[in-house]
């Protein structure tokens, strides 16, 4: 029997690259909405109430809108979009934090973590719960991106000649510096810190791939932890793991001529964890593809827990 599923905004980035997940699988049947109805409320209302698991890839007020929708206590939402992130109704699907898988698999109700703090929760949280990083500690970090992680809109932009010479798109840019990155409330509380941290996405004029990147100050920690301790933390926490690989400590074979590669987990789901320094000073570097674990891959991991499937299964 194949399981019914339905991607609710299956016309964006999120939406098509889920769909092409699934695509190939035999135990899934995708249900397809006409699409000069796929804004009709109660076609999608038939289509929400009918699928076994519903993929919202909408905007936050829509989504919140997509749920009241769903009438039966039968088909279990994954939401990608930031609504629901800190619900404490809902399951954070970050499948490799602490017991999550298992929250995961017993839920009908899954948010999937958004692309910036996938990186920075994996890094931080390991260090908070070994006792290196104090909870109230002064966290500073900056994630460098592709451009495909600013939507449909944004990828037009740039890849389109007269907007990219227009606009001088050739070049990165720092954004979200006046006002809250909507992602720091997830950072926070499943990072387990006490305060948010002060971050800075940048977005560069490539596709896909994200660095997250995270300081940290040795004799400011809660206990002096050089930069192979801290490696050896996180190495430990992820032995065991499919997904996330923590790469040799200060290795220099995985630089291009000493420089970082963000584009080397592009169209996977893998998340590799570098840690390079000192006995003072640590970077932490994260890197992974903004479409890939940062989106509908860890959306279609976290459907195939549901499921009770292969973790895997078509990623």
């Amino acid at each position: 029997m194949a399981y019914k599923v339905f991607v609710d905004g299956q016309e964006g980035t999120t939406g098509l690259r889920i769909r092409h997940y699934l695509s190939n699988r035999t135990d899934i049947e995708i249900l397809d909405i006409d699409p000069d109805k796929r804004k009709d409320v109660q076609e999608r209302s038939n289509y929400l109430n009918e699928a076994d698991i519903v993929f919202l890839c909408l905007p936050d007020s829509a989504a919140v809108e997509a749920v009241e929708l769903v009438k039966n206590d039968r088909t279990k939402i994954i939401n990608t979009s930031t609504a629901f992130r800190t619900d404490k109704n809902w399951v954070y699907g970050l499948p490799e934090l602490n017991n999550q898988r298992d929250e995961i698999r017993g839920s009908s109700r899954v948010s999937v973590p958004g692309c910036h703090p996938t990186g920075f929760i994996l890094t931080l949280r390991p260090l908070i719960e070994a006792g290196i990083v104090p909870r109230d500690y002064p966290v500073s970090c900056y994630s460098v991106t592709g451009y495909s992680g600013a939507g449909k809109s944004g990828i037009e932009e740039y890849e389109n000649e007269a907007a990219f010479i227009a606009k001088q798109l050739n070049v990165p840019r720092h954004y979200a510096l006046q006002g809250k990155h909507k992602h720091l409330p997830e950072m926070k509380l499943y990072a387990g810190l006490q305060f948010e941290p002060l971050f800075t996405p940048i977005i560069a004029s490539y596709a896909q791939g994200i660095a997250m990147s995270i300081p940290l100050i040795s004799r400011c920690l809660a206990k002096k932890a050089s930069a192979q301790e801290v490696h050896d933390v996180l190495a430990r926490c992820y032995e065991a793991e499919r997904y996330v690989r923590v790469m040799p400590y200060d290795s220099s074979e995985h630089l291009d001529e000493g420089q970082f590669k963000i584009t080397a987990c592009t169209n996977t789901n893998f998340v590799d964890i570098f840690v390079f320094g000192d006995d003072d000073n640590i970077q932490i570097m994260s890197r992974y593809d903004n479409l890939g674990k940062g989106a509908s891959g860890a959306a279609v991991q976290n459907m195939n827990l549901m499921l009770g499937v292969d973790e895997g299964a078509g990623i």
